[in-house]
């Protein structure tokens, strides 16, 4: 094994590449509210253990809730519903891996491998939507982790959801890194006739190899063009994220991409520049030193040189731009390319006045 990096002032050790055959991360530390920290270790001896390999399990997320709340003033919702919590797509830059370490896992394979789902969302959702007091708002579907990550194919909680806000004709805004929409676009078109859905895609890469080293498990860069022009073609608005734009590696890329995603006939776009909170700016340096050790350092300078020299700016605002020339320069270059291939011209703002509250189960309908 290797060692490299660092966290909380202790070593990290990556785990052998045979064992983490498709993973986006190369390490699995403890997480950080865990009192003892456990990780494999080369004893010196040479001899060889044979470690499992990485497996993904699913279990149940006990939730009573569905919907989360928030009031981040950089962000365009309210409140958002993530069906799952770790995301097996791998993403190596994943904003949401930190959140895994309050469940006790790790931020690294741990959030790819151990998942959890609430197969109960669908009847909380009903019942949260039927409050008397509820007021109709966008609801993000996949603000966290995303919805048609691989085990939607089996468990069909993301479509169980669509149906339930189908039926309310309530407001929902879909994000996401998979193919796997289109299964859904029997319910998206119906919403989208009564102006009640958007559904934007990320899009970081058109090169197949970088989008295989750093997205391992999300669909191809041109499986997620083509869902986006079967969803235009179905008459459901669509957005393309150019997110994260990572400096010195794909940030040459933005243009391109934007035109692909024009010519798939998509209206919006927008983009986010890579973050690195806590322990992702552990897990993303490990990333490039295995895949793009070329590289390494002017990623690192550059995202350095736009947070005052760290590693990332918590600040509303600046989180998701940064600041100083090269942030600066990515911000004009998106504008124009924008004016360009003729996006954002007109953005959709989704209807709420349709909505009719749900009858629980058991419930009784209400009088008018």
């Amino acid at each position: 094994m290797n060692e490299m990096g660092d966290f909380a002032g202790r070593a990290r050790v990556l785990v052998e590449e045979g064992r983490r055959r498709g993973r986006g991360a190369r390490s699995n530390a403890s997480g950080r509210f865990e009192a003892q920290q456990r990780e494999d270790t080369d004893d010196g001896w040479g001899i060889g253990e044979d470690l499992p390999a990485f497996k993904t399990t699913v279990r149940t997320d006990a939730a009573s809730t569905v919907i989360t709340r928030n009031d981040s003033p950089d962000i365009s919702f309210d409140r958002s519903i993530n069906p799952y919590r770790g995301c097996e797509h791998g993403c190596t830059y994943c904003y949401a891996r930190p959140t895994h370490c309050y469940l006790g896992h790790s931020a690294g394979l741990d959030f790819e491998t151990q998942l959890y789902a609430k197969p109960n969302a669908a009847e909380l959702l009903v019942a949260e939507l039927a409050k008397p007091g509820y007021r109709p708002a966008t609801i993000a579907l996949g603000s966290n982790t995303d919805p048609y990550q691989p085990i939607e194919r089996q468990l069909g909680i993301t479509r169980q959801i669509l149906e339930v806000l189908a039926e309310a004709r309530h407001p929902v805004g879909i994000v996401t890194k998979s193919a796997s929409i289109v299964r859904d676009i029997d319910i998206l078109s119906g919403m989208a006739k009564d102006g009640l859905v958007k559904v934007a895609l990320s899009v970081t890469t058109l090169d197949r190899r970088l989008a295989r080293s750093m997205e391992p498990r999300a669909a191809t860069p041109a499986k997620r063009l083509d869902a986006l022009r079967q969803l235009h073609e179905a008459g459901i608005p669509t957005a393309v994220m150019v997110a994260p734009v990572i400096p010195a590696l794909n940030d040459h890329e933005i243009e391109a991409i934007l035109e692909a995603a024009s010519g798939a006939g998509v209206s919006e776009a927008g983009y986010v520049m890579l973050r690195l909170p806590l322990e992702i700016k552990d897990l993303f340096r490990e990333w490039l030193a295995t895949d793009y050790p070329d590289r390494a350092k002017r990623v690192i300078g550059l995202i350095q040189s736009m947070h005052g020299g760290r590693d990332y700016t918590s600040e509303f605002g600046l989180r998701q731009r940064g600041r100083g020339p090269y942030a600066d320069q990515v911000a004009r270059r998106f504008q124009l390319a924008l004016k360009r291939f003729s996006l954002n011209v007109r953005r959709r703002e989704l209807r709420i006045d349709l909505f009719r509250a749900p009858t629980p189960a058991g419930g009784q309908f209400a009088l008018f």
